[in-house]
């Protein structure tokens, strides 16, 4: 029995030692089975796996996005001949330098009145890019979404780039056609947070160039881009801007208008003074985009850029005797004397079609940039009112503001007078241009071609407001007033009593005349030299070659007050 049991335990107990051999069939079948659980599934032919299907589907994306509104509106866009958005920004920037932020933008998720809507990069484009070499912010609101309107994330995407343009001090370019705030969205009290929009937009003046391009229309409040923009070309026929539309402005006031007349580009650059240059189309105005900052540094801290000219420094035009008429009573061009000065004739007019008794242009004289601030005889006698007051004295804080140089041409009669000037502000009005150019500490050079008469001849920087040069022409005439004013004022008397009035009035004309002669402006120390007129050229670059490293103390304060 014993011998048994103990058979019948070698029996399991080799029942259950292992096969080598089975071993290793086992852990190759493991094996097998972990490589095929690994192993990826078959696809077909042509379908993209792991990164390359994200990145696929990432540059799917940015196709959609750079569609915006989609081919229809792109045509719609296009039969009203206008580029799109991102058209314009080609056209704007170096080729390949643009790199856009932003451009995955949608309806932010907090608006649940926009969702299940698509606006692709929520209506705007946002970047920066080289502008002739420079590095620039640009904003484009693209009409083939939702018509360019304003919208929460879109705004959120320009405030981005507003703070990298001011940390950065790279100028900051808005292309404009937006039907202003989505109203979708800020219906309610949200629309009060935009509201940081145009007071980072007052921070920012000053610190960088400011463009606003007019290429569409600028609704309601987003109408203050332009208002505080340094530079306001329009479209015509398609730049516009108004705080209420057609629509809203016949439900408030009942008045059936265009939004062309309303507040086109005719409007602004013609009677409001808002808009700066009028264009024929989105290609010519970018082009004057281009040339505008040509002549700005990237920011405050910087001097203008010099640009090689061909032009000799020393040129001196024998055509320049001939422009001013003999007699102080005949008109003539202003233009026509700053065409024969400036670097190969060349100007980039401000404001030309308003307030235009006085020229406000830039140019430059050796190849540097400068500010010119004229008066226009040919526009009633170059007398100064509010509009022009106002014109000036803008354009001489910008120039101040971006170390631009200041280049007056005087032929003055004074202010305008009379109850209807006085009733609209003249006091106020000129205040503002008196103020500025009191207030400028770039070098600034000026020529008294003809008239300096009374204020006139103050705000047009005369001898008081810190001139570095100041000129005359033998043509000049520096007075209070005019002789014939003059006369009639305090010869009035003697003439009525006299037996010969009309040769009474001709001696007294003569003697004040002498006067106001430039040689005892000269002699009395109100004026540098006298002039050949033909030395104009030469004599402007070398006192703005004189005063480049021009500083002027001023004592402190916060601010002064400005006349507004």
């Amino acid at each position: 029995m014993e011998g048994q049991i103990k058979m019948a335990d070698k029996t399991k107990t080799d029942a259950k030692a292992p096969d080598p051999a089975d071993e290793a069939r086992k852990v190759a079948d493991a094996a097998k089975e972990a490589e095929a659980a690994e192993a990826p599934e078959e696809v077909e032919a042509g379908e993209e796996t792991g990164m390359k299907a994200l990145v696929e589907d990432l540059h799917e994306r940015r196709r959609g996005a750079k569609l915006g509104g989609g081919e229809q509106k792109i045509a719609l866009q296009h039969e009203r001949g206008k580029l799109t958005a991102r058209e314009r920004i080609d056209l704007l920037v170096d080729p390949g330098t643009f790199v856009e932020i932003g451009i995955h933008g949608g309806p932010h998720f907090s608006q649940r009145s926009m969702e299940g809507r698509e606006a692709p990069a929520d209506g705007v484009i946002t970047g920066w890019g080289n502008v002739d070499g420079r590095r620039s912010c640009i904003v484009a609101y693209d009409f083939t979404v939702m018509a360019g309107s304003m919208g929460m994330t879109g705004e959120l995407k320009v405030g981005r780039l507003r703070e990298m343009a001011v940390q950065k001090r790279m100028p900051f370019i808005w292309l404009l056609d937006s039907a202003g705030a989505r109203i979708q969205e800020a219906a309610g009290s949200l629309f009060a947070g935009s509201g940081h929009l145009f007071r980072e937009e007052v921070t920012m003046s000053g610190v960088v160039p400011l463009v606003a391009a007019m290429l569409g229309p600028c609704a309601a409040g987003t109408a203050y881009i332009p208002g505080l923009a340094d530079f306001v070309p329009m479209v015509v026929g398609q730049g516009a801007m108004a705080l209420a539309g057609p629509h809203l402005t016949k439900a408030v006031t009942g008045e059936d208008i265009s939004m062309e007349d309303l507040g086109g580009a005719r409007v602004h650059c013609r009677i409001s003074g808002v808009g700066d240059l009028e264009v024929a189309d989105d290609h010519e105005c970018i082009e004057v985009v281009k040339r505008y900052l040509s002549f700005f540094p990237a920011n405050c801290e910087e001097r203008p850029p010099l640009r090689e000219t061909s032009d000799p420094e020393d040129r001196m035009s024998e055509r320049l005797l001939d422009i001013v008429p003999e007699s102080a009573r005949h008109p003539y061009d202003m233009y026509e004397v700053i065409g024969e000065i400036v670097d190969d004739g060349e100007i980039l007019d401000i404001k030309p079609k308003f307030a235009k008794t006085i020229i406000t242009c830039l140019a430059r004289f050796g190849g540097q940039p400068v500010g010119i601030v004229a008066n226009q005889p040919k526009q009633l006698g170059g007398i100064l009112e509010n509009d022009s007051a106002d014109k000036a004295a803008r354009f001489i804080n910008l120039c101040d503001a971006f170390n631009i140089p200041l280049v007056f041409l005087q032929d003055v009669p004074g202010f305008m007078v009379g109850s209807k000037v006085e009733h609209a502000g003249i006091i106020r009005h000129g205040a503002k241009m008196l103020y500025a150019v009191s207030r400028a500490t770039v070098p600034k050079i000026t020529i008294v071609v003809r008239k300096a008469y009374g204020a006139g001849y103050y705000v047009m920087c005369g001898k008081a407001y810190e001139p570095d040069l100041i000129v005359a022409w033998p043509t000049a005439e520096i007075s209070v007033m005019g002789p014939e004013g003059a006369v009639n004022i305090i010869g009035r008397s003697t003439i009525e009593a006299s037996d010969d009035p009309e040769k009474t009035r001709t001696q007294m004309l003569a003697q004040i005349k002498k006067s106001i002669d430039p040689y005892i402006a000269a002699r009395n120390d109100v004026i540098d030299d006298v002039i050949d007129p033909r030395e104009t050229r030469p004599t402007i670059i070398r006192g703005l070659r004189m005063a480049k490293d021009k500083r002027v103390d001023r004592p402190w304060r916060k601010h002064g007050v400005m006349p507004v």
